[in-house]
């Protein structure tokens, strides 16, 4: 069992898809490491979550939304970065989804354009086609903890899996917070 485990009780995210929101569901077979805990919806903030399930920050990686805007046309990209980390949103992440423009989606929206709970976006079972980019110290991490789609789980994955997805990319995009 690995330090990214803390207390939690990990099952095959495959045999429990009720702890999953119904996109990451969906496209739970393209992590096949993919482990589901269920955990109090209060603490599912990153740092709440690590605390309470002696999980270290370092082994927890972070999903956020973006929307880039350029001529009239706005396009979304996941950004996945270690806890420990931030993500260069104006500067990498801007430039490569080639954005005039880039913030985080406002929440509502981010709910609405992936079908997840905010606080639990995952980027297994984002829209197809949408650009995922990797920070090379999430792969780096090996086994991380992810949001599952919905407040009251996580999941538990071997980066590489997600760095594998379809549109994925791995990239040096994150800035140290401290």
């Amino acid at each position: 069992m690995s330090t990214a485990a803390g207390t939690l009780t990990w099952t095959p995210a495959a045999e429990r898809t009720d702890l999953l929101a119904a996109p990451v569901a969906a496209a739970i077979a393209a992590v096949p490491s993919a482990r589901v805990a269920e955990i109090d919806p209060e603490l599912a903030d990153t740092a709440a979550f690590c605390e309470a399930y002696a999980s270290p920050p370092q082994s927890s990686a972070n999903c956020v939304v973006v929307a880039g805007r350029r001529g009239g046309e706005t396009r979304h990209a996941a950004v996945l970065v270690l806890a420990t980390d931030r993500a260069d949103i104006n500067g990498v992440v801007r430039r490569h989804v080639d954005a005039r423009n880039i913030s985080f989606a406002p929440m509502d929206e981010a709910v609405e354009v992936t079908g997840m709970e905010y606080g639990g976006i995952t980027p297994v079972g984002l829209p197809e086609g949408w650009p995922v980019l990797v920070d090379e110290a999430v792969v780096a991490a090996g086994e991380v903890v992810v949001g599952s789609g919905v407040r009251g789980s996580k999941l538990l994955v071997d980066a590489a899996e997600l760095a594998a997805l379809p549109t994925a990319e791995v990239l040096a995009l994150a800035q140290p917070t401290g």
